[in-house]
C-alpha cells in the first residue's frame, strides 16, 4: 500500500467510522512497538488502531496490554517468543507467520532455527506446512536482500 493510498484510506475510515478518539496514546505511539519488532506497522494492525481507536478505545487499550503481557514473559527471550509464534501460526496456516518470521529474524533467529521450526511443523501438518514455511523463508530472504541493497521491502 502506498502512503497516498494509506492517507486516502485513513480519510475514508474517519469519514465513515469516526476519528481516533483523544485521550489515548496516538496511533503513532501505539505503532512504535511494532516498528521496533518488525520495522513497520502491518496494515491490519493500523486498521485495528484506527477502527477500534475510534469506536472502542478502552478495548484497544486492553488488547495492547494483553499483547504486551503475552509477548514479553519473564521466562522467554524475544527470539524464543517469535520462533514459537512463527511455528504456531505456520501450524494454523495463518499468514501472520510471515510477520513473526520477520520478528524472529530481527530478534536474532538464524535461518537454521526457522527451518527447524518448519521441520517440527512438518511432523504434524505435512508437506503443505513445509512448502509454506519454505516460501515464507524465501520471502524473508528476499526482503533482507532488498533491504541490504537499499531497495526496501
Amino acid at each position: 500500500m502506498t502512503s497516498s493510498s494509506s492517507a486516502q484510506d485513513s480519510a475514508a475510515l474517519q469519514a465513515v467510522i469516526g476519528t481516533y478518539q483523544e485521550g489515548q496514546d496516538s496511533i503513532e505511539q501505539r505503532g512504535e512497538v511494532y516498528r521496533e519488532m518488525l520495522g513497520f506497522v502491518p496494515p491490519r494492525i493500523r486498521s485495528r488502531f484506527q477502527i477500534t481507536g475510534a469506536l472502542d478505545p478502552k478495548m484497544l487499550d486492553l488488547q495492547e496490554q494483553a499483547r504486551t503481557h503475552a509477548l514479553h514473559p519473564d521466562c522467554f527471550d524475544q527470539k524464543t517468543v517469535q520462533l514459537m509464534l512463527f511455528g504456531m501460526l505456520l501450524m494454523d496456516r495463518n499468514d501472520a507467520a510471515t510477520t513473526h518470521g520477520i520478528a524472529a529474524r530481527r530478534s536474532g533467529a538464524s535461518w537454521d532455527e526457522l527451518q527447524a521450526v518448519i521441520s517440527l511443523c512438518f511432523l504434524f501438518r505435512g508437506l503443505p506446512a513445509a512448502n509454506r514455511g519454505a516460501d515464507i523463508l524465501a520471502d524473508l530472504a528476499k526482503r533482507e536482500y532488498q533491504a541490504a541493497q537499499g531497495e526496501g521491502a
